[in-house]
């Protein structure tokens, strides 16, 4: 009966330290940043908040953006007229998910941070920082935080007003325009074979593209889509095509001269190849994972057996 028991107590220590180990691997990095250092040269960094959110939600926001001390940020809430008057959206939204804006030097680039990956849904800090090249955003650390499950759009409304509030006035054409590229991207990434990194890598690289040939024409830009279409190996329907040619028709209109981010493009094409690099690395890793645990549950298996006979 001692043995028994023993033996009982062994495997209970062993399936415990196993779940104790994984749980403890997950919090060790919830994101948050812990950075009290007031910039002289910008200010202090900016926060708005989804008009959605409750005070303990609010409170909870604060927590996961590292404010720790709201005398050393300044505070705003993003509200439907502010999505009518920057994206023409629709007033009666309901926003929960909320940005932190830390201005940088020239020259430092786009670094965004999603806080809470589990709760914004459809946009990548990829994406993210696309939408905001094109509204005109450049050098700054924005980091994105929602307390519940949210696609993620109103944040970028968010970080529009915070630049607004400064005096940096941003062209509102291009906003609504960064506002469509989001809702491309978030589209085309819930189509089968397609994914979110996938999405990332195509704007990019027609984005670069654009800023070195110059297209002329509408038949340009269809030309140098349907060039990273192949390139990529994006199967897309003549329907999803051709609301990809006239996002990027819009942004030819407008003359938006990339030329002036082509480091921040590249950027981000390192960081989506860097992403699309590791997902194939764990597909890898995860079926060692996968072996791990069978032999893991055979050998418990092969333990209970001796352990009954």
């Amino acid at each position: 009966m001692i043995k028994y028991v023993t033996k009982m107590t062994m495997v209970l220590i062993l399936v415990t330290s196993l779940i104790a180990g994984t749980t403890l691997h997950v919090a060790a990095d919830d994101g948050n940043g812990d950075d009290d250092a007031i910039n002289e040269k910008f200010g202090v960094p900016i926060v708005v908040y989804g008009e959605t959110l409750t005070p303990s939600q609010k409170d909870e926001v604060r927590k996961q953006l590292g404010v720790n001390d709201p005398e050393n940020t300044k505070e705003y809430t993003v509200t439907g007229q502010d999505i009518v008057k920057y994206i023409n959206g629709d007033p009666g939204s309901h926003m929960y998910s909320s940005a932190k804006i830390t201005r940088e030097d020239k020259g430092n680039g786009l670094n965004i941070k999603i806080v809470t990956p589990s709760n914004i849904t459809e946009v990548t800090s990829e994406m993210y920082a696309n939408a905001l090249l094109t509204a005109g955003v450049e050098d700054a650390t924005v980091e994105v935080a929602s307390p519940v499950k949210v696609t993620g759009h109103s944040a970028l409304t968010g970080i529009y007003k915070a630049y607004d509030v400064q005096g940096d006035k941003l062209d509102k054409e291009r906003m609504e325009l960064a506002n469509d590229e989001l809702d491309v991207a978030t589209e085309l990434a819930k189509k089968d074979g397609v994914s979110q990194e996938k999405v990332s890598e195509l704007l990019t690289e027609i984005k670069k593209q654009i800023s070195e040939q110059n297209p002329a024409t509408k038949e340009d830009v269809e030309r140098i889509v349907k060039e990273q279409l192949d390139k990529l190996d994006i199967q897309l329907s003549d329907k999803d095509r051709q609301m990809l040619t006239n996002l990027f028709e819009k942004m030819r209109d407008l003359n938006i001269n990339f030329d002036n981010v082509k480091g921040q493009l590249n950027d981000i094409a390192s960081k989506v190849k860097d992403k699309v690099g590791k997902l194939i690395d764990d597909e890898g890793f995860w079926q060692k994972v996968a072996n791990f645990f069978s032999q893991l549950f055979q050998s418990l298996a092969d333990f209970f057996k001796g352990l009954f006979n």
